[in-house]
């Protein structure tokens, strides 16, 4: 890798065309591997339809590091990346975009020249949507999103918390046991709800959708909504969530407004209903078992709840 340079920072660097491409199938999916020099790690990307690519990487870095790289296109883009695990920073034409861990960082541009910053010890899991603006035309509306695109260099749109929904469709998208056959029609149905899902949490914080956050207040509002997932079957009361994450049933209420427009309650419902609907599809169970699985006591609550919800009955779920 002759081209491989060193800032005086001992940041090391790499092109990104000169990384690795370990495969490259015929239905559009480039697998490229991070050079062993930088660290552990890979990015898959997969042209799902023309104009909608799906992007997903996981680095393990073993020292500074940046990959370099030159965008042009003939038409202008939307870039919606999701940090499931670590920071990284893009820095380009005078502008810097943060990616943290729990949040969703929306960007366009139709040419960019800059460099993507790793740091050492620091995983990275990330998932990124790339949407060209005539696919956003056809199927949101023609010049809907015309004022993100009115600037040819980068522009950051909204940084906002990750929506509960999107955490349990990126569950599904990165699950292993879909049969080959499925998973592209899947992945394109979950690629499509994940979409429409951040679009209307950048639409409901249109006000200013990129204002700051605290960092020890994400962390707590993360930890809380951690702690709810893992344990939906016996939660923890308002009160004891409080206190495992450091504050005040007041306070947390009011970090779970800000943070995820919901209360811990209304967040617990979601996961729960989301965690049986998914039981229930893929093992076709009982109801009663279901309701267990999710903490209901009695089946006929969990139903009427389940049904209010989705729209659909459990049994109907379970059956088909």
């Amino acid at each position: 890798m002759a081209n491989t340079q060193y800032l005086k920072s001992k940041r090391w660097r790499i092109k990104l065309d000169e990384m690795s491409v370990e495969c490259q199938g015929s239905d559009n999916q480039i697998h490229q591997v991070l050079p062993l020099e930088a660290g552990i790690g890979y990015s898959n990307s997969i042209q799902l339809e023309d104009g909608l690519r799906y992007i997903e990487t996981q680095y393990t870095p073993i020292r500074d590091f940046s990959i370099l790289s030159t965008i042009e296109s003939a038409e202008p883009q939307i870039i919606i990346t999701l940090s499931l695990e670590g920071s990284s920073r893009y820095s380009g034409q005078g502008k810097d975009v943060v990616f943290n861990k729990g949040f969703t960082v929306i960007t366009t541009f139709t040419s960019s020249l800059g460099e993507r910053q790793y740091e050492a010890g620091r995983p990275i899991n990330q998932l990124r949507l790339a949407i060209r603006k005539n696919w956003l035309d056809l199927h949101f509306g023609e010049n809907k999103f015309d004022q993100w695109f009115n600037k040819s260099g980068l522009q950051q749109i909204s940084y906002q918390p990750i929506s509960n929904q999107s955490l349990f469709i990126i569950k599904q998208l990165l699950a292993d046991n879909i049969a080959d056959s499925l998973q592209r029609v899947l992945m394109q149905g979950y690629v499509r709800v994940l979409l429409a899902s951040e679009l209307n949490q950048l639409n409901f914080n249109s006000q200013d959708p990129c204002k700051h956050y605290n960092k020890n207040e994400i962390k707590i509002a993360n930890n809380a909504r951690d702690i709810l997932t893992n344990e939906y079957n016996n939660p923890p009361s308002l009160k004891e969530l409080s206190k495992r994450v450091g504050t005040n049933p007041i306070k947390l209420k009011q970090l779970f407004h800000l943070y995820f427009n919901n209360t811990p309650y209304g967040l617990l419902f979601e996961i729960r209903m989301n965690q049986a609907y998914q039981l229930l599809k893929t093992t076709r169970c009982h109801v009663n078992i279901a309701a267990d699985h999710v903490g209901y006591n009695h089946a006929s609550n969990f139903s009427a709840a389940f049904t209010k919800y989705f729209g659909v009955s459990p049994k109907t779920v379970s059956k088909n």
